[in-house]
């Protein structure tokens, strides 16, 4: 049983939809760098906590 959540968000360099995979045990507050999967570019992805349980992928430039 994967305990894993399936999240999309949009590149920030030429807005194509990413996925990512995200575990809230661990992946909550963390920040990463993943490359888009379309124009390669690098994306700093932060995973940030909502109400009850939610969460949000934020994407930004890695110059931002």
């Amino acid at each position: 049983m994967s305990l894993t959540y399936e999240s999309e968000f949009s590149c920030p360099y030429c807005m194509a939809p990413n996925s990512i995979e995200v575990d809230p045990l661990y992946d909550i507050g963390e920040q990463q760098i993943v490359d888009c999967q379309i124009c390669c570019q690098p994306i700093e992805v932060v995973i940030v906590e909502l109400a009850a349980g939610d969460f949000e992928v934020i994407a930004r430039t890695d110059d931002e």
